[in-house]
């Protein structure tokens, strides 16, 4: 199965910043070790063109000139650096290619990605460019360019990051080929919710059964108003009890439940699905990584049987 990194372009941040940047390289050490089946790809970088179908060239010019007023710098959360400027295009370039892949095999991941804060002319909460929306783009785009009977691309957005992906939701508002369902925590960033094809906000504390439950109905709201040809879908970590930024109480039970229910809706249906790591801020990061090695171990099974309908 495909899977992309771009870990070693190492984002210098300073003694003491609060994003476990760590955890990517500790992740592909990990599944390299532990999954075999994982062919690891070093991501390739998304080009001025493919991010500008989601991004203004003008915001895309100063993340790579560092020209950025230093407000909407600190909005991402991030110094300016080239290293940071090199891995926010391998991170989009990534989700890009994981996209391919799966439109092919079935199932394909993100080592990183799910940066959903991003919106067309800044970046927020640790997200430079948003990889998701330059992805679902750049893959109807194509699917256009195939040729003129080839039918339209319609891409469901599955954003089980708890936080609201709202610059996607923003950069989808009013377009029927793109379907944002998220399910997030109520009183969790970003304060300022955007509205989404489907926002499910749910309490502090919210534990396995509750969440379980309110994914099923939104999947099921999801079947009956829309029919993907491809799913993106966000993995986040930060659900999980002992995240840092999360608020809400999932087990790593209810984690591997949620990501089996997501890629069987997918199976079911016959969709290829692309998956990105998004969130996860473990108070210990080895809560973050047996999560994130959970995913990848449920999306090796699902790609394993898309394999087994190949002639």
């Amino acid at each position: 199965m495909h899977a992309y990194y771009a870990d070693h372009f190492v984002l210098p941040l300073p003694q003491g910043h609060r994003f476990p940047m760590a955890k990517y390289g500790m992740l592909r050490d990990r599944l390299a070790l532990d999954l075999p089946g994982v062919a690891l790809q070093e991501a390739p970088a998304a080009s001025d063109g493919e991010l500008a179908l989601a991004h203004v060239p003008s915001y895309i010019q100063a993340v790579a000139t560092g020209t950025l007023a230093p407000a909407a710098q600190r909005e991402i959360g991030f110094p300016w650096s080239p290293a940071m400027a090199e891995r926010a295009r391998r991170s989009v370039g990534a989700t890009i290619a994981a996209c391919r892949a799966a439109l092919r095999e079935g199932v394909a991941g993100n080592l990183a990605g799910g940066t959903h804060h991003a919106y067309a002319d800044r970046g927020s909460g640790f997200c430079v460019f948003n990889d998701i929306a330059v992805a679902a783009r750049l893959m109807q785009a194509e699917r256009a360019r195939a040729g003129v009977k080839a039918q339209p691309l319609c891409v469901a957005v599955i954003d089980l990051d708890v936080h609201q992906g709202n610059g996607t939701a923003h950069l989808f508002q009013g377009d029927d080929s793109v379907f944002t369902l998220s399910l997030h925590g109520a009183r969790n960033f970003p304060f300022r919710k955007e509205e989404g094809d489907l926002d499910v906000e749910l309490p502090d504390g919210c534990a396995d059964d509750e969440y379980l439950h309110a994914l099923e109905q939104a999947l099921d709201a999801l079947d009956q108003r829309f029919a993907p040809g491809l799913v993106l879908y966000l993995a986040g970590a930060d659900p999980h009890v002992g995240d840092r930024l999360g608020r809400l109480a999932l087990s790593h039970d209810g984690l591997e439940a949620r990501d089996r229910r997501v890629f069987d809706w997918a199976w079911q249906r016959g969709v290829p699905l692309a998956f990105t790591m998004a969130g996860g801020y473990g108070r210990d990061m080895a809560d973050t990584l047996r999560a994130q090695v959970a995913t990848w171990r449920v999306a090796l099974q699902y790609h394993a049987r898309w394999q087994n309908l190949r002639p």
